[in-house]
């Protein structure tokens, strides 16, 4: 297992089709579990005015934005729908005996919000 994955929750905290809010080593990650069981993990910023993507919506893969509705891929950052232009780190997930790991090791760019 590589030095960077983290165990960030249980598999069962996380229901299938749902997004949360994880706090981890400073940093904050809407992590996702899909309708069909796939785990990803993004930065909890919107790339257009800040709002908090963890208390969005998950739907197709893709994390709603709160405040305005802006979307994006949970598996790559990128922009799906505006009003966001820039998209957000994407981190990979695993999940090993009922364990949900991050790997927080992996390269990261600066965030343009606006």
């Amino acid at each position: 297992m590589s030095d960077g994955f983290r165990r960030v929750a249980a598999a069962s905290d996380i229901a299938p089709g749902e997004v949360a809010v994880i706090e981890i080593d400073g940093r904050s990650i809407a992590l996702g579990h899909t309708a069909d069981g796939r785990w990803g993990a993004i930065d909890n910023v919107c790339t257009h005015d800040g709002g908090t993507l963890g208390e969005g919506e998950l739907e197709d893969a893709c994390v709603e934005c709160p405040r305005h509705g802006a979307r994006f891929d949970l598996f790559s950052g990128e922009v799906k729908a505006m009003p966001a232009v820039f998209p957000v780190n994407a981190y990979p997930v695993r999940e090993v005996d009922g364990e949900v790991l991050v790997d927080l090791g992996v390269g990261t760019r600066a965030l343009e919000i606006g």
